[in-house]
């Protein structure tokens, strides 16, 4: 799955919460956070972990194919 940083970025903004403590949220390192960010892609598992720690649904977050 793609997902989109700049939502990522957005919702982070929103809920005021950085890097570190989405990683900590979900039980990942701040380096796969910031690799999932730039690589933008991600398992499903991973993209339903950030969905939930950010209080959103998975679409909110990833980038639709077309």
């Amino acid at each position: 799955m793609k997902i989109n940083k700049k939502k990522i970025d957005l919702l982070l903004a929103e809920r005021m919460l950085t890097i570190a403590e989405l990683a900590d949220l979900i039980g990942v390192s701040r380096q796969m956070i910031y690799y999932v960010e730039k690589k933008s892609s991600v398992q499903p598992k991973t993209a339903g972990k950030i969905a939930a720690a950010l209080g959103v649904p998975v679409l909110d977050i990833i980038e639709m194919e077309e």
